[in-house]
């Protein structure tokens, strides 16, 4: 994605969607860009200062919030959100009303009313939908004592990360140094008992912060657990991901107060320890550079036509455009590398060089298979990646098999419907053949506009999602290109509104690996996101596998999967299916500047999964050997859900 976006996801848009001629809001005379440029860590206020020396600008909020107003036409969970179902009540949303509001609310800077379309879409806990404007989430504040949670002496509590001097130092002697100016010694906190954060209770807080800042997840219990810090795969290195309580996404804090007692000590103190904020974007030397760097419309920030464009995204084949559906963890820019102290040991088997990591745990007979992403460097070699582990894994007798899914936040549709496919095997697909879930799309009048000019213009798969090439009938038959999927819509009630939708439509799934006919194994699994939770929603409503979660609040309910769509068109792919269809004109278009489409519960084909409460069969705390240490949770896990 490029710089210049800002992530609605369901709704993408981009802050640099006005015309090009029109130049940033003027800074302030005195430019305090200047005082943080070239630098990679700043205090927060410094930071913050450059963030809000761009005034207010009412074109760019009519600009903006006209195409999140139309974007929002084709969110399919937009009517659940007038009164979300138990037990993500607390996602209630008026969408409509907000927008309003937003629309009539008096901004001082730029930065507040970008901040302001932040908070309204990050609340709705859904991590496809947001506003995450380049020009302001560039920036990250770090707490260099991360905070997480885990069981000592039977006692679930909050600590300071023991291995927090091994991964902040990472970060170098330009993050060390401004706590050496400063005189703070941040290192003694390593391993410290949290008693009380900001004067709370260390787990409402983190309550809190779930509450009012982490987003992504519809269910509260997961968005406690990304509050604190824990381990995942970037690319297809482990690292550790700070948590949303040591890593906010802006600069508007600049201590964080903790009572606590430090390790080898009893005796409790308060300190306020002081963040500071990062920088990794593109280098600026003042306002008008940062405008330019961060915020100025791209070519790539719009849709293209795709008859007429060489620039479209095209499947690996070539065939047709491959779904996705994942979140973005827009403060998770930089990434730090997991402690090496923490990471595993064991050697692992072929097809480990991406985003899978698989082992063999030292029983000799439990396979561990760390799926890091849906999201691979190439959508072909993530299948041989799978297949060459499974054989490894069968050729040294291995007869159980641990999948962990910690952090995965989705990707290629299609990649998590393969891996359920391939650890289940075709013939426990029973009545149900297809590999994925039965889906429908928001059939709005702009949709069905598409649709039929697609069909009337015959646009290809390849440069289309709305094509009817793309799917099967829910027979597993093909659709053909001209079988309109939108017409007639089905109509239903969600919260009295009438809700229109397509008709029921299935994922086409063919892949180059041979798909096993019988069971590979009986895999266990956690929590995750997106195409990753709709991997684990497979398994669990299809397959009745394992599944289990660590950590989180004691008492707090939390559900496996962490935020189940089906797939996310980004803005520049709803512009593009616009431009494509030739309905830029259309007066129910988005001028330039999303969740498309949903999929059903296999256990009641009238609730989408992302609202089917599923709670795990198993959940353990965290423990100081487990909390960051994917080889002594693995080996856990297999003791307790293998006994």
């Amino acid at each position: 994605m490029s710089p210049s976006f800002a992530r609605l996801a369901a709704l993408v848009a981009a802050l640099g969607v006005l015309p090009a001629a029109l130049a940033a809001p003027t800074a302030h005379a005195a430019d305090p860009c200047v005082k943080i440029a070239g630098k990679t860590f700043v205090p927060p206020q410094d930071a913050l200062a450059c963030m809000k020396s761009f005034p207010f600008n009412e074109t760019l909020r009519q600009n903006v919030l006209t195409v999140i107003s139309r974007v929002f036409d084709f969110y399919t969970f937009e009517d659940y959100y007038l009164k979300s179902p138990p037990p993500f009540q607390d996602s209630t949303t008026n969408i409509r009303a907000e927008l309003a509001r937003i629309n009539r609310t008096h901004y001082a800077t730029d930065f507040d009313f970008n901040k302001d379309v932040y908070d309204f879409t990050n609340q709705l806990n859904d991590g496809h939908t947001r506003w995450l404007p380049d020009c302001y989430t560039q920036f990250q504040n770090m707490l260099p004592a991360p905070i997480v949670t885990y069981e000592e002496n039977g006692v679930q509590g909050v600590f300071v990360a023991p291995d927090s001097v091994q991964l902040m130092t990472q970060l170098g002697t330009n993050f060390t140094s401004f706590f050496d100016s400063i005189h703070f010694n941040w290192q003694r906190l390593a391993g410290a008992r949290v008693l009380a954060i900001e004067g709370m209770d260390p787990f409402d807080y983190a309550v809190k912060i779930a509450e009012t800042q982490s987003g992504n997840f519809l269910d509260l219990g997961v968005r406690v657990n990304s509050a604190f810090s824990s381990y995942r795969i970037v690319g297809n290195v482990y690292a550790q991901r700070l948590g949303d309580i040591s890593g906010p996404q802006f600069p508007t804090q600049t201590t964080l107060t903790l009572k606590l007692i430090p390790a080898n000590s009893t005796r409790p103190e308060t300190v306020s320890v002081p963040y500071l904020t990062n920088y990794p974007g593109v280098p600026f030397t003042d306002g008008a550079d940062f405008w330019a760097v961060n915020c100025a419309v791209k070519p790539t920030t719009n849709g293209v036509d795709g008859k007429v464009s060489a620039l479209v995204e095209r499947s690996s084949g070539g065939s047709r455009k491959l779904a996705k559906a994942g979140i973005v963890d827009a403060a998770s820019k930089l990434v730090i590398g997991l402690p090496s102290k923490s990471q595993p040991t064991l050697p692992s088997v072929n097809g480990s060089e991406d985003v899978v990591k698989s082992y063999i745990l030292p029983d000799k007979k439990t396979g561990v298979m760390f799926v890091g992403s849906f999201s691979p460097a190439d959508f072909n070699q993530f299948q041989i990646d799978v297949a060459s582990a499974m054989t490894a894994f069968q050729d040294a007798g291995v007869s159980q098999l641990l999948v962990d899914l910690t952090n995965n936040g989705g990707g290629y549709v299609n990649l998590g419907e393969y891996l359920h496919v391939f650890l289940s095997g075709t013939k426990s697909l029973g009545d149900f053949p297809n590999f994925g879930f039965e889906a429908a799309a928001r059939a709005n009048p702009l949709a069905q506009k598409i649709v039929a000019s697609d069909i009337a213009l015959g646009v290809p798969p390849s440069i289309s999602f709305f094509t009817p090439a793309n799917w099967l009938f829910r027979n597993n038959t093909r659709q053909p290109a001209t079988d309109n999927y939108m017409n007639p819509p089905t109509t239903r009630q969600i919260n009295g509104q009438t809700y229109f939708e397509s008709q029921r439509f299935e994922d086409d799934s063919t892949f180059i690996v041979d798909l096993p006919e019988d069971p590979q194994f009986d895999p266990s699994n956690g929590d995750c996101a997106s195409t990753c939770a709709m991997f684990s929603t497979l398994m669990y409503e299809r397959h009745n596998t394992k599944t289990a979660v660590f950590g989180g609040k004691p008492g707090l309910d939390m559900q496996f999967k962490g935020m189940a769509g089906n797939q996310v068109l980004e803005w520049s792919d709803i512009d593009s299916e616009i431009k494509t269809a030739n309905l830029k004109d259309d007066p129910l278009a988005p001028p330039d500047l999303h969740n498309w489409r949903t999929a059903y519960s296999f256990l009641d084909e009238t609730t989408p999964i992302a609202y089917k409460s599923e709670l795990p069969q198993f959940r353990f705390p965290y423990t100081a050997d487990t909390y960051n240490n994917p080889q002594n949770l693995w080996i856990f896990a297999a003791e307790k859900l293998f006994a």
